[in-house]
């Protein structure tokens, strides 16, 4: 690996460094172990993660999410057939070919968020490096388009990841496990970036599935997610006294002293069906 220095031509793992775009959020993972084992995980999912062994998924495409350099483009040539690559910034999209001659590569310059699924034909994965202030957006589209991916592993900020694995909820963690199975993959401290970010990242593995919940439960999450920090009864009092409220959650058995936070996805679904 060269560095920039004064000017000089940087290279990560081989290939051309293209100046970073910070408005983008463009930060290079550069350790091809943690690279691997990201590919891995799209490969073979908690397979991989309970044996750590490493299956070929040749039959198969992978989506990828903002390629950059290609260095995750390189793991995931060597287990899927076919990679399809969405990179947001043009001038890396024209130069991510050149680095794989050869290889079933296809590279389209576009946003992931106006992506249509319903172009990749079979069995799919997605995974990709994202940038942070995106996260949200990009979980919420793969986890509902029509096309849904076999699974979808991402690297995002740490704190994100463990906020939706957590037993503690969100409404993103909430939105997550109602539509996939969902576990934390390996933590990756800035240190290993070019340039490092502010924080650290971690790997967050999914696994689509039909919803749990109707979309009419999150109306109410929504609303008891209004003011995260005060209490659920004070949330939702415009839909009902709160002494209703209180009842109501002392007959579902959940403390009514509860913050949003403290209701799982099936505590959600038990409190509509008690209030509507």
């Amino acid at each position: 690996m060269v560095v920039m220095v004064g000017g000089a031509k940087q290279l990560i793992g081989g290939m051309p460094m293209v100046g970073t775009n910070k408005a983008l959020g463009q930060h290079w993972l550069k350790n091809r172990q943690i690279l691997d084992q990201i590919a891995d995980l799209a490969a073979n999912g908690s397979a991989y993660a309970s044996s750590e062994k490493t299956m070929m998924n040749s039959g198969s495409v992978c989506l990828e999410i903002g390629p950059g350099l290609g260095t995750l483009t390189s793991s995931l040539l060597r287990r899927f057939s076919k990679v399809i690559a969405v990179e947001y910034d043009e001038r890396l999209a024209i130069n991510l070919p050149k680095s794989f001659p050869g290889k079933n590569l296809e590279v389209i310059n576009g946003d992931i968020l106006q992506f249509d699924f319903d172009t990749i034909e079979g069995e799919y994965s997605v995974a990709g490096n994202i940038p942070y202030y995106i996260t949200s957006p990009i979980i919420e589209k793969l986890l509902t388009v029509p096309n849904l991916p076999k699974r979808i592993v991402l690297l995002i900020q740490k704190e994100v990841a463990e906020r939706i694995v957590s037993d503690k909820e969100t409404g993103l963690s909430l939105f997550v496990k109602n539509r996939a199975k969902v576990f934390a993959g390996p933590i990756v401290p800035r240190k290993e970036f070019t340039p490092p970010p502010k924080v650290d990242s971690e790997v967050i593995v999914m696994e689509p599935h039909a919803p749990i919940v109707d979309e009419k439960v999150f109306d109410l999450i929504r609303k008891g997610f209004s003011a995260p920090r005060k209490k659920l009864i004070h949330n939702l009092s415009a839909m009902a006294s709160e002494n209703k409220i209180k009842e109501t959650l002392v007959k579902i058995n959940i403390n009514p002293n509860s913050r949003p936070e403290d209701l799982h996805l099936l505590d959600w679904q038990k409190l509509f069906l008690e209030l509507k």
